[in-house]
């Protein structure tokens, strides 16, 4: 066996920042395998709370450069990827209890100069901060805040009930927007490899070390070990990426990540408006009710030191209690433990900045460049909304090695099946008109999850029996057989919970039976 090929970069991780990096090497001339340890998005990028948004609880920190930064980004992946990502609408319902999470810079700076206010949330600043959201991060096309009356109905003047109880009875309405974050990650790695990255799932690096001026990779996957070379190594492992520093690349120091846990439960449909609601807790934390996959209502998050390994996690009882609870101080029909559908939860590795709390700590990202012998750099941080700008900024700092690198690409390019524009409505009637027997929701969830592919998925098929075996909820051989083929799914897990979310829908027995099929095509 000869010497294995010499590849420009390495990079460790398939969360949404390893992909991202992969798929802007690649698209700037440069050779690139990817190694991930589970499935693509295995770990805290497909259990995030799925918004692209700059993060209006930020400004407490004035951390405007975040804010400001996330809001341009969203715009610019709005336009990219329009049948993963949409704008959505937000309620702030205003509650006089409402108080600042301790600490927090404004509410030090408003204990000074009103300490009457004794570190409740006045209406005025929060309306204040609205206003600086609306208009930080340039020029956008989402609409601006309006004030609400909560008594009078909903702001489509269809007068439905808003779902909180009567005390709440202003607010105010902005905007941001949603992702579905695996697709995200997925569509992030197929377009890697359509322009010639390597992407290898299921592959563990086990050991790395300089060997002159380039990095010896070894890893361990569904063939065996095998050995790579590359002239560059990034440590995009997310909640794994101490680990990953002080195991195989074998580093002494510090930690440089803090493990938060963010916990989420989802329900049954809870409101007939189409907003997602913003919820302000007596304790300074903010929770999420979002429209999730049409039928249900995902509520979250928590926030939790995670003081066991990152694949542990799981959404506790007391999280789950936690959630209800805040929900219930809002909603005009509680909700119990019963109504809770599904539960999951993913680890933040946020950058240890040495703040006291984990609602405090930065969610900005901070790269790491060794530069002695071969070159290793290492993701710390980053959150969802700002993945593009941190890949390309991540490449920046390596293209210095690779002088025939091309220049910055991906700023407004479509991910695949994205090349249709602002929303999936005019997508979602063309797949019925050319797909009849499909269906409404069915057509939507196709146009969301394959966009301007999906006529590439379904191909010639006239009638249902065309796709095949149906294993539940309308997934169908057809579909299956593109998402082992081109988006490396294994198991039916990678199917029906990041794939996809039609683990909602199906029952156990054909959950098992779809894995069965899985396993006797690979």
């Amino acid at each position: 066996m000869g010497e294995p090929e010499m590849t420009d970069l390495f990079v460790i991780g398939g969360g949404v920042n390893g992909c991202g990096i992969a798929r802007d090497a690649a698209g700037r001339g440069l050779s690139v395998t990817l190694a991930e340890q589970g499935d693509l998005a295995q770990g805290t990028s497909s259990a995030s709370s799925k918004l692209f948004h700059g993060g209006l609880r930020y400004l407490e920190y004035l951390d405007f450069k975040l804010v400001r930064e996330a809001l341009a980004e969203r715009e610019l992946l709005l336009k990219a990827m329009p049948h993963i990502a949409w704008p959505m609408r937000f309620v702030l319902p205003y509650d006089p209890a409402m108080r600042f999470e301790k600490g927090s810079p404004v509410s030090k700076w408003l204990g000074r100069v009103a300490p009457w206010w004794r570190g409740r949330r006045p209406a005025w600043l929060i309306r204040l901060g609205l206003f600086l959201y609306d208009h930080m991060g340039g020029k956008h096309d989402l609409p601006r805040t309006e004030r609400l009356d909560l008594l009078k109905g909903k702001a489509s003047r269809k007068h439905e009930s808003w779902g909180l109880k009567p005390q709440f009875h202003k607010g105010w309405e902005y905007s941001d927007a949603w992702v579905d974050d695996a697709r995200l990650v997925v569509l992030n790695a197929r377009d890697a490899a359509a322009r010639g990255a390597q992407v290898l799932t299921r592959t563990k690096v086990v050991a790395a070390k300089r060997q002159g001026d380039h990095w010896e990779v070894t890893t361990e996957g569904p063939k065996g070990q095998a050995v790579h070379h590359a002239k560059a190594l990034v440590n995009a492992a997310g909640p794994w990426v101490d680990a990953v520093t002080h195991g195989p690349l074998a580093h002494q120091g510090a930690a440089h990540v803090r493990l938060v846990r963010g916990a989420h439960i989802v329900t049954k449909k809870l409101f007939a408006h189409d907003r997602a609601l913003f919820l302000q807790g007596p304790d300074g934390r903010i929770i999420f009710l979002l429209p999730f996959e049409q039928d249900f209502t995902l509520i979250g998050t928590t926030e939790a030191a995670q003081t066991t390994p990152p694949e542990t996690a799981y959404c506790t009882e007391a999280e789950r209690e936690y959630l209800i609870n805040f929900a219930n101080h809002y909603l005009e029909t509680p909700i119990s433990a019963e109504d809770v559908v599904w539960s999951f939860a993913g680890v933040r590795p946020l950058y240890d900045d040495g703040t006291a709390s984990a609602t405090a700590a930065t969610r900005d990202y901070v790269l790491q460049l060794e530069a002695e012998g071969a070159p290793l750099l290492t993701i710390y941080g980053g959150k969802i909304t700002t993945y593009r700008h941190l890949a390309q900024a991540a490449v920046d700092k390596l293209v210095t090695y690779f002088p025939k690198a091309q220049s910055a690409w991906t700023a407004g390019a479509p991910l695949p099946g994205g090349d249709f524009g602002y929303g999936a409505r005019a997508l979602t009637e063309r797949i019925r008109v050319r797909y009849r027997f499909l269906g409404e929701a069915r057509a939507l969830r196709m146009a969301h999850a394959y966009g301007t592919e999906v006529f590439e998925v379904l191909g010639e098929a006239n009638r249902a029996p065309d796709l095949g075996r149906d294993f539940g909820a309308g997934l169908t051989e057809v579909e299956l057989r593109w998402l082992m083929a081109r988006e490396w799914a294994r198991t039916a897990e990678d199917v029906v919970w990041r794939r996809t979310k039609l683990g909602l829908r199906m029952t156990a027995e054909e959950i098992a039976a779809l894995d069965e099929w899985m396993q006797q095509q690979i």
